[in-house]
């Protein structure tokens, strides 16, 4: 009976931090490099509120630089380009605008399936080792549902304590 016990429990453990996890649109890799190419894999678990995503907004914050989106079967993107706030050194070349938004629209994502939507960028020198760097996504489903994950943690708090937490990179050491 106590070996009952012990692998319930473990199956209870393992569940109980694989669903937590899948609950928010998360990104793959949570840790970059200052000043490097950065592969962002955005984890879309669920729907909103039981109903199918349709379309899925990524607002690129400053210092995210070159972005290109992956192509994704039966979705289209589109790129809201836009001025930064200063300008960025790329291979020897000023970067002064490039892409602000990513939507990916058209698509179906049920409820209970899982899918990933990739972009590369490329993380400037403006990141500090330990900075937090949010990527707020808004989330549109069937009939005009939308869930914002956009809060990001302050004042020493974690995305833990939020419900809708943006999806963060913590940029790392060279």
């Amino acid at each position: 009976m106590s070996m009952l016990k012990t692998s319930l429990a473990a199956i209870l453990l393992a569940t109980g931090t694989v669903f937590p996890a899948m609950a928010h649109i998360t990104l793959d890799n949570g840790s970059a490099k200052a000043g490097s190419t950065y592969k962002a894999i955005l984890r879309v678990g669920h729907g909103c509120d039981g109903k199918a995503t349709v379309a899925l907004r990524v607002r690129l914050p400053e210092g995210i630089i070159s972005v290109k989106p992956m192509p994704k079967p039966g979705w289209k993107i589109e790129k809201t380009l836009g001025e930064y706030a200063k300008a960025y050194e790329l291979h020897g070349q000023q970067q002064t605008s490039g892409v602000r938004e990513l939507i990916w629209s058209g698509g179906n994502l049920a409820d209970d399936e899982y899918d990933e939507f990739v972009f590369r960028a490329y993380i400037t020198d403006a990141f500090k080792p330990g900075a937090t760097v949010a990527f707020p996504v808004v989330q549109d489903c069937v009939g005009g549902a939308t869930t914002r994950w956009i809060e990001v943690p302050t004042n020493g708090k974690s995305a833990e304590d939020y419900e809708h937490p943006a999806p963060t990179l913590t940029i790392i050491e060279k």
